[in-house]
Parts: structure tokens; sequence; C-alpha cells
């Protein structure tokens, strides 16, 4: 079963969880309240109906728990555990994604189709129109080749439009890319994206939801999908959006989750420019090239790129040369923010002077 190794969760736990996890009205912070209540998913569904009422629950969680959909619905998430390349990633497990925990909802799982470990890595998150206009669709293909190719895994929501012209220019240059869905793994939509996401998932980059596999798509879940892209990333690159876009949403979650949020500017004639102007004024950073994102996360996290500086001096090589860390115990052991542990780790991968296997990063010996 694809459930990390070190976890603490038995199989009758994880089936718990996940039946709890398909209960309707319960999200993040309802979930965890049952949990924190009652010790463990097991015991939360053999309590009472009136403890469930006493925490502030809906009649409909408690009634929903016996179900059989319920019981089925998790019997048939640990089938899908046993597939290769299939993953589960609990938020109280030492594989969930480090940056994404700091969150004020961070989601309970995260289902993932791929390779987990590129979630450790550092992320930005590119999103724009679903109908976007042959200039902004070039335009986030060119910035995500040169994201890419500058070590950054590009994020985004597997949408028409920017998102899938992201995603695509990433995999065009033998870079990773993270699709964040608003359904199931196994309802997946737009179905239009369905071959670019198998693709993703074929070169070792990866496609995750937290919500249940069978999941179909609803209004309100998209919202919810945006907190995740940007929770993942280091910041937010908005390339073209008009006012009333999701993608303003994912703009200012980033914001709120004390991300960079960066926009790319256009005609003032343009429909499509008018979200990323509405974000300038409200203090995104206008961006024109890529130097203008990576001199933004160079001067946020106060240290000097020039190769020189990243030697055995630099505070996190230090650390690493001790012995290898994960980028959550860099940053405990540095007393750094873990998004400037991310970022240096980034440039000190691109320098050849660091590298990550497994989820763990390795000072390289030159």
């Amino acid at each position: 079963m694809n459930v990390p190794a070190a976890t603490s969760v038995s199989p009758a736990e994880l089936e718990a969880r996940l039946r709890l996890h398909r209960l309707p009205e319960l999200g993040p912070a309802r979930f965890k309240k049952l949990l924190d209540a009652f010790g463990s998913a097991s015991k939360a569904l053999g309590a009472p109906a009136n403890a469930w009422k006493s925490l502030g629950l809906p009649f409909a969680c408690a009634e929903a728990r016996r179900e059989a959909d319920v019981r089925d619905g998790a019997s048939h998430a640990l089938s899908w555990l046993e597939r290769p390349g299939q993953h589960l990633l609990m938020w109280d497990q030492p594989d969930y994604p480090a940056l994404l925990a700091e969150i004020s909802d961070p989601p309970p799982f995260l289902f993932v189709a791929g390779d987990p470990g590129i979630l450790e890595k550092p992320q930005l998150a590119m999103v724009g129109s679903r109908r976007a206009s042959r200039p902004g669709m070039d335009t986030a293909a060119a910035f995500s080749r040169s994201l890419a190719s500058a070590g950054f895994v590009i994020t985004s929501g597997l949408a028409l439009g920017i998102d899938a012209a992201a995603h695509q220019a990433a995999l065009d240059v033998g870079g990773r890319t993270v699709g964040v869905l608003g359904t199931g793994l196994e309802k997946f939509y737009p179905q239009r994206n369905r071959r670019l996401a198998d693709a993703m998932i074929a070169s070792g980059s990866a496609v995750v939801s937290e919500f249940p596999l069978d999941a179909a798509p609803t209004a309100s879940n998209f919202p919810r999908r945006n907190r995740i892209i940007s929770g993942l990333s280091l910041g937010v690159l908005v390339v073209e959006a008009s006012v009333a876009s999701g993608s303003l949403i994912t703009a200012r979650l980033a914001t709120e989750q004390g991300r960079e949020v960066y926009a790319i500017p256009g005609s003032i004639h343009h429909p499509g420019a008018k979200g990323c102007h509405q974000l300038i004024r409200e203090g995104a950073m206008l961006v024109e090239t890529i130097e203008h994102i990576l001199e933004a996360l160079r001067g946020w996290q106060q240290l000097s790129f020039s190769p020189t500086v990243a030697t055995v001096t630099h505070p996190l090589l230090v650390l690493l040369h001790a012995a290898p860390h994960t980028s959550e115990s860099l940053a405990i052991s540095s007393g750094w923010a873990l998004p400037k542990v991310l970022a240096a780790l980034t440039e000190l991968e691109m320098d050849g002077r660091a590298v990550c296997e497994s989820g763990r990063w390795f000072a390289r010996v030159s």
C-alpha cells in the first residue's frame, strides 16, 4: 500500500480516516476536530451521535458514517492505493508537504498520482484564464519553460487555457509539474486535459487532489482547490485574467498565506489584462521577465545568488555537510522561515551544491 513507511497509522485507522473523509459537510477543520476530540478516526466512528452533536457537527455527518457507500468508498480507496504510482499523504505524517502544512486549513489528505516527492521541491504556481488569448498562452509557455529550466516545479490547476499551457511547457523542457484537481482523481475534469495529466504522471510529475476519488466537479470545490495551488508554492504568477477570474482567488489566498504574488501586465484594451492590472494596483509585483521573479525571491531571502556565496559557509550547506536534512528540519535548525529555506535550496541546487533525494537534501561534494 502506497502510504509512508514511517506512518503511525494502522490499516484499521487508515480505513476509518477514509470513511470520515467521505462524510458530507466534513471539511478539514471538522475532520481535525473529530480526531482531536476522540483521539482517532476509529474512536470517532464508534462514538454516539450526541457526542458528535456536542462538537457542533451537522446531523448529516453522524448519520452518514454508517452508510454503505461510505464504507464501500473507503474500501475502494484502499484498493486504489495498492496500485503502483498511487499514493496518499496525510497531514500528520512526515511526508506531507511542509509548506502546505503551514496554511491555516491544510487538507487532511492528498491523493497523489505520480511522484509525491516533487511536492517537497520548490514550486511556483502559474494561473490564468481558461479562455486565454494566443499571446497569453505563448507568454505562459515561455515563462513556464524558463522557470522549469531554472529548477522550479510548475504548479497549476490543469484547467484549460493558461494552466494547460504552463503544464505542457514544463514537460517540453524536461521539467516537473504538479496539477491540482478540483475533483477526485477518478473523476478527472476537464476531460480534454486527460492526456496531458497522463503525460505528467508518466514523466515523473504528479496530479493531486484532496477530494475523494469519485468526487464530481462542483463549483465550491475549485476555490478550495486554489488554496492548495498557492499553499504548495513559493509564489503565484498570474499570466492573464479578467476581474472575475478564479485566478484572482488564488492570488488572494497566496497573499493570505504569505506567498509572493506576481502579475504580467497587458493592454488596457484587453479584458484579459484587467485582473492582472487590479492585482498590480493591490500590490502584486509587475513582471515582464523571469529575472523579475528570480530577483524578487533573491531579495526576499536576503541572500546574494552569486556563485561565490554558495560555498560551505552558506548556513544551509553547513547543516547539510553535517547530515542530510528535510527542508522542514533545515527550517527548524537554521531558524529560517520555510519559504526562505526552499528558495535558498533552489539556488543551491541550480549551482550544483545541493541535491534532493527521497525528500532529503544532501550537500554535493565538489
